[in-house]
Order: C-alpha cells, then sequence, then structure tokens
C-alpha cells in the first residue's frame, strides 16, 4: 500500500484544512494509507519525509506567498536533500492546492518551489473563501490522480 503525506497549512477560517480533507478522501479512495499534518499546528518532521510515496501541499495565499511552515518545510527540505545529499527526499508524485482570498498568485510560487520534490500530477485546485462542493469534489479527484501516481512505486 503507497504512503501520502497531505501537508498543508490553515488556520483562521479553515478552508484549506475542508480542501486537505478532501484530497485525503481521494488519496484513501485510491488504496493509499494518509497522513495528515497541519503546520499551524507545529514543524513536520522531515526526516519522516522518505517514508512517503507521494506528497499533497495545501497552503493559504498570504500576500502571493505561502505560508511560513510549508516554507520551512521546504528549507528542512532543501538541507537534507541537497545539502545532506540524503535519499528519499526527490521524485515523489505531488501535487498542490491552495486557498485565496481573491488573488490567488501564490500557485505560481507554489509551482515553482515544490517542483524540487519531484513530478506534479493534475492541476493545482484553488478555492476563493470556502470551498464549494464542485471545488472539494475537484480536490478528491486530485487524491485519487496522485494516488495513483504513487501505487507503481511500492
Amino acid at each position: 500500500m503507497a504512503k501520502a503525506l497531505v501537508l498543508y497549512h490553515s488556520q483562521e477560517y479553515g478552508n484549506t484544512k475542508l480542501m486537505a480533507d478532501a484530497i485525503a478522501e481521494g488519496l484513501k479512495e485510491s488504496g493509499c494509507e494518509v497522513t495528515v499534518f497541519n503546520t499551524n499546528d507545529g514543524r513536520f518532521d522531515i526526516t519522516t519525509f522518505p517514508e512517503f510515496d507521494c506528497v499533497a501541499f495545501g497552503s493559504p495565499d498570504y500576500f502571493s506567498y505561502i505560508a511560513g511552515g510549508l516554507k520551512t518545510f521546504m528549507d528542512d527540505h532543501y538541507i537534507q536533500s541537497t545539502v545532506k545529499r540524503k535519499e528519499g527526499y526527490t521524485g515523489k508524485p505531488y501535487a498542490l492546492f491552495y486557498s485565496h482570498g481573491g488573488g490567488g498568485k501564490v500557485k505560481t510560487v507554489m509551482k515553482e518551489l515544490f517542483k524540487r520534490v519531484g513530478k506534479q500530477v493534475g492541476e493545482p485546485v484553488d478555492s476563493y473563501g470556502k470551498p464549494n462542493q464542485q471545488t472539494l469534489e475537484k480536490c478528491r479527484e486530485l487524491g485519487r490522480q496522485l494516488g495513483k501516481a504513487a501505487i507503481p512505486k511500492r
């Protein structure tokens, strides 16, 4: 069974959390074992990252940039994968999702920043404010696509 990580940041309104939960549902439907981690609750233990076969990253748009917890993750990822040259930090399929209040420019940053992890699956899913049912279904579908991309790895 492929192991999937949904790493996201959500706090005030919970819009990104709703999207993360829908992505996790899709991953489970595709047969993945899923770990969901909100960077608002703490720092993700980067040493566990090689255990996962795929990952979905989600962030609110904070002034056209990702949330600090995800930036910290990428800083830690850089140290492990590039400075220390540890195995298991790159080459993973990943997906992107984000919420915003009207700008949505974080998409450009996310597409550039997270490509260091591996190969992007599908197109990023966005939500203007609280995600509606159509957006949540797009998230579930993205989760299913990501899960299918990860299954041959194991």
